[in-house]
């Protein structure tokens, strides 16, 4: 009989990372068409922008570092998929191109490639132009409107107006927000199909959805004013942040109890930002504040060892 000796893994997925980017690309495409739907040709462009952005930045990198090239594997497409859906509709042709290029060059490559990033690169992108921008990025218009009227966000209505959106609003997404903030039944759907199809772990979502559903609950019964549980989870990047970026399994815990740990994390800073802090959300920090615990998280939270 002949033995075969091997390293680690020993359990392989029939999935290769090319695959996987693509099933998640392909979760993406409701909310991607209910986001031109919504806004029509501004969100087609800003969408465009990003992603030819992001994979010719992805090439030219590669080249540099004279390694193969790494635009096939489709990881850049959906960087700068994900970086587009945390944007507003307005945002401008050239911070597009630089947050699409800050994402791949620092949050990806500057730490060595894929599976190297310690942080989300669409994140890191979005925290760059946050910075860079910070009023662009707060200026969102509304649906359907063809004269690009502003409005703000129903978070931002809530915390420095004390008005409180409809639910179903923010269910169908007719409010002003970033691309992948409006349409919680398409990201929903997006959301199943990772679950469904095993790319993504239930834990993280769960335990962020969860401590943000727990948290707004108590602060409701103190007071209404401060949002209802439906509402906290509707609105706002959570369920985009929570199926398509808390879930990336590079920059999060590799261990079961890790992921509750990392999502439970994620839910209680969101929610402490969003009622403590001078701004109305806090899904992007959150998610990076809990990618840089990730190796703590993982270190012990370890299994022991078979006859340990």
């Amino acid at each position: 009989m002949n033995i075969t000796i091997n390293c680690s893994p020993h359990l392989r997925s029939s999935l290769n990372t090319p695959q996987i980017m693509r099933h998640v690309i392909l979760a993406l495409m409701p909310a991607v068409a209910a986001a031109v739907f919504l806004f029509k040709t501004p969100a087609l462009l800003v969408i465009v922008n990003c992603v030819a952005a992001s994979m010719l930045t992805e090439e030219i990198v590669t080249r540099i570092r004279k390694k193969p090239s790494a635009v096939g594997d489709c990881s850049a497409a959906l960087t700068g998929l994900l970086l587009v859906l945390t944007l507003p509709p307005a945002t401008t042709w050239y911070a597009a191109v630089l947050g699409s290029v800050f994402a791949i060059l620092v949050g990806k490559h500057l730490f060595g490639g894929l599976g190297c990033n310690i942080f989300n690169p669409a994140l890191i992108g979005r925290a760059f132009l946050m910075a860079a921008y910070p009023k662009m990025l707060t200026t969102f218009t509304q649906p359907f409107s063809v004269d690009a009227v502003s409005g703000a966000t129903p978070l931002a209505m809530r915390k420095f107006s004390a008005q409180i959106t409809p639910t179903i609003d923010l269910f169908l997404g007719t409010v002003s927000g970033s691309l992948g903030e409006t349409s919680v039944l398409c990201l929903v759907l997006g959301g199943f199909y990772l679950l469904v199809r095993k790319i993504a772990d239930w834990r993280i979502p769960l335990g962020m959805i969860f401590t943000a559903g727990l948290i707004s609950g108590i602060f409701y019964l103190i007071n209404p004013a401060n949002g209802s549980v439906q509402f906290h989870l509707c609105a706002g990047g959570l369920v985009l942040g929570a199926f398509f970026m808390a879930t990336d399994p590079v920059t999060t815990p590799v261990t079961r109890i890790g992921r509750y740990i990392f999502g439970i994390g994620c839910g209680l800073m969101m929610m402490v930002i969003r009622y403590f802090s001078g701004l109305p959300e806090g899904v992007m920090y959150s998610i990076l504040f809990m990618n840089a615990f990730t190796p703590l998280i993982n270190r012990y939270t370890r299994p022991k060892g078979f006859g340990r």
